[in-house]
């Protein structure tokens, strides 16, 4: 028999490479938005939500038909309301392509109004920050006194403040990032570790570096925990990697890959995972078909795990609703039955496991998040299954029933 002090010394080995696990994947972090508006810089206002909600509800009800085919009655009714009460969940003010090279004393300007308008959005929006240049040699000192006067204009660090870095290649820009971070910091006398950032994956030195790792993964680990989320740049990365304009897409062979790489990266990290934007408008004679193929893209994106996309107008935001609310509501309609079969333990025609009792539960608890339905939606279909004994299987732990 092996004898004990050697069982030790695995055991030993064991819990230190589990600690470590532990600390690289503490697990998937709750409470991430459906989405994220980028404005340029130069428009921000902060009566901002009012006016994209007003705009959204006003092509809700002119396309109200079409929404109904797409979505059904009680996405569209919930989407409509979500449009008048908090259409805009999480907030970017861009200082980068959707503001272009201006004079300095200008985007000073710019930066300033910028931190009082994040400072004085309703709490309705529940993250907000701006898009900084990218932290390359020519762009970091604009984009490190952009992000200072930010903060200078705001007061403070806003609540629930995120900065994005654009243009991510290497991982040693992650280390300036953090660097950044923690300079501004000490200069302004923030708390550590308070500041949080983003990075946009729009490059595919991003996704396979040079040796063959992948960027994104090393860059996760390299952010302090800093790094709140991974952001697609549908764009940039297509156009780099070679794509001619007309095929550039979500849902290009190229984008699947980059994202798919990035969702594996990002996995029980807790940094979560956002899919790009499309550049076709819901405006004028072509707005019915912009909001069918915006419907199709977000659900896409949602059937495949990335549960947050960009949304760069108000006609996004009834597509990025509906379809939100549609598709958890019929997630809700084929998790709830075997949740309750799981609880009652009687097995039905699928037997699930833990792990799939995990996933069930929280793609539930992803839709109540979000508004799709409520409490007693879920109740009516799996009476054990209320919101504290969802969070328990979301845990992996046994239900107190």
């Amino acid at each position: 028999m092996i004898p004990h002090s050697e069982l030790g010394r695995i055991g030993e080995r064991l819990r230190g490479v589990e600690a470590e696990l532990g600390r690289r994947y503490p697990g998937d972090r709750p409470g991430q938005p459906v989405h994220t508006v980028y404005v340029g810089a130069a428009d921000a206002a902060a009566n901002l939500p009012d006016e994209w909600g007003t705009a959204a509800v006003e092509s809700a009800d002119r396309h109200s038909d079409l929404l109904l085919g797409l979505a059904g009655a009680e996405a569209v009714a919930r989407a409509r309301d979500t449009l008048v009460r908090r259409p805009i969940q999480d907030l970017r003010l861009d200082f980068e392509d959707g503001y272009g090279t201006r004079a300095d004393a200008v985007e000073d300007a710019d930066a300033e109004r910028a931190g009082q308008v994040l400072a004085a959005l309703p709490s309705a929006v529940l993250s907000r920050g701006v898009r900084i240049k990218g932290l390359t040699a020519a762009e970091y000192e604009r984009a490190v006194r952009t992000l200072e006067l930010v903060l200078d204009g705001a007061g403070g660090v806003p609540e629930g403040f995120v900065f994005t870095v654009p243009k991510l290649r290497v991982v040693e820009q992650v280390d300036i990032a953090v660097q950044v971070c923690e300079a501004l910091e000490k200069a302004h006398g923030i708390a550590s570790g308070t500041l949080r950032f983003e990075l946009q994956i729009e490059s595919p030195q991003a996704v396979i570096a040079a040796d063959g790792s992948a960027t994104v993964a090393r860059a996760i680990q390299h952010s302090a925990g800093r790094c709140t989320g991974l952001h697609y740049g549908t764009y940039d990365y297509s156009a780099a990697c070679g794509i001619a304009p007309q095929f550039q897409s979500l849902e290009h062979p190229v984008a699947d890959h980059a994202k798919a790489v990035m969702q594996a990266a990002a996995a029980q990290t807790g940094v979560w995972v956002c899919d790009g934007s499309t550049q076709v408008l819901p405006v004028g004679d072509a707005a019915p078909a912009a909001l069918e193929r915006h419907f199709r893209l977000v659900t896409r994106a949602l059937e495949r795990g990335y549960y947050q996309g960009w949304d760069m107008h108000p006609g996004h935001l009834v597509t990025r609703w509906a379809a939100t609310f549609a598709f958890f509501r019929g997630a809700l309609r084929t998790a709830a039955p075997r949740i309750d079969d799981y609880l009652r333990r009687r097995g039905g025609a699928v037997i699930d496991e833990p792990a799939t009792a995990q996933a069930l539960a929280t793609v539930v608890l992803r839709g109540l998040d979000c508004g799709a339905f409520d409490p007693d939606d879920v109740t009516a279909l799996a009476p054990d299954a209320s919101v504290e004994v969802l969070t328990q299987l979301r845990e992996r732990k046994v239900p107190e029933l």
